[in-house]
């Protein structure tokens, strides 16, 4: 069955840096874009960041921009999130996703089971 696996969630003072890592299986890794969503408390999830399968496209939300950097490895059937210069306001769960197309992120058709990380001020 479709599994993606989050890793990578914590604790860390503002400021600090987290890389989240998703693992996915039972399905065709390479044929989907990838992409991380979050959910703060009392809201809505949100779009963060989307890759295409070949990596050659990247999508950031503007919150994000210049902080976080998507990739992954079609070899290893991972994508990875590494958030560096973080704030209070990127406290978050976070989750994993699949897309038909990164460019939609409302083309979700596969979710992890997210990973919480927690920014200190």
């Amino acid at each position: 069955q479709v599994q993606l696996v989050e890793s990578g969630g914590g604790l860390v003072q503002a400021g600090g840096s987290l890389r989240l890592s998703c693992a996915a299986s039972g399905f065709t890794f390479s044929s989907y874009g990838m992409g991380w969503f979050r959910q703060a408390p009392g809201k809505e999830r949100k779009f963060v960041a989307t890759i295409s399968w070949s990596g050659g496209i990247i999508y950031y939300a503007d919150s994000v921009k210049g902080r976080f950097t998507i990739s992954r490895d079609n070899a290893e059937n991972t994508v990875s999130l590494q958030m560096n210069g973080l704030k209070p306001d990127d406290t978050a769960v976070y989750y994993c996703a699949a897309l038909r197309d990164p460019q939609w992120p409302q083309s979700v058709d596969f979710w992890g089971k997210g990973t919480l990380v927690t920014v200190s001020s």
